[in-house]
């Protein structure tokens, strides 16, 4: 079968979606470098419109208000994390495809600065995610918990609910990140440690945790 002709309307609709999300992109990334690069004072509809070369009526088309624009923010720092994660090799053992997802998150973190501030450390004071922001956010990190559940099928890990280990994983994984990246730490050995060592924490087998990627 081959699918029907979109006809002008169809393919102007397209172009118009596509125009769109690449302006939303922009915009966005307008937004993050000035929060990274000047803090939240920066983050006027007018100077980001200033600076994408827009208007602000279209910033507040898109986006509501500040409040709006800050989620969206937010949900887009989740999102790029989740493209990080979903890039990595799948491998045919869970738990070598488990430990590989480690270094990548870490990697994610580091790479984004501008958005971990926003997701982890309150870069604009007074802005709290609403709960379906929250879901959204979670949802993103998803991998871990379908990668966990087959770690948990095959036997490696204590049967329990994936997300319950894939929590505390990511806790660990934060906590290393945050000292790292204030300076305490000063490469990412000890970001492994603690997230070979929570794995471990489930293991039915502890001598059955692979080697660290790259090790």
């Amino acid at each position: 079968m081959t699918s029907t002709p979109l006809g002008l309307q169809g393919a102007y609709l397209l172009g118009e979606r596509a125009t769109q999300d690449e302006l939303r992109s922009r915009l966005l990334d307008v937004a993050v470098n000035l929060l990274q690069s000047e803090g939240p004072d920066s983050l006027t509809m007018r100077r980001i419109a200033a600076e994408a070369g827009c208007t602000t009526t279209v910033i507040y088309t898109m986006f509501g208000n500040r409040e709006g624009l800050a989620e969206a923010l937010y949900l887009e720092g989740f999102e790029r994390f989740r493209r990080f994660l979903e890039a990595v090799p799948q491998r045919r053992n869970p738990l070598e495809y488990l430990t590989a997802l480690g270094p990548a998150y870490r990697q994610a973190c580091l790479s984004e600065p501008g958005y971990y501030n926003l997701m982890f450390e309150r870069a604009i004071p007074g802005f709290e995610p609403s709960e379906r922001a929250r879901t959204l956010a979670r949802a993103a990190l998803n991998i871990l918990d379908r990668v966990i559940a087959d770690c948990i099928s095959a036997g490696y890990l204590t049967p329990t609910q994936p997300r319950k280990i894939a929590d505390a994983l990511w806790a660990a994984a934060q906590g290393a990140i945050s000292l790292e990246r204030a300076g305490h730490l000063r490469d990412d050995r000890t970001y492994e440690a603690v997230t070979l060592a929570t794995i471990c924490c489930y293991l039915v087998d502890k001598d059955s945790l692979p080697s660290a990627p790259g090790r």
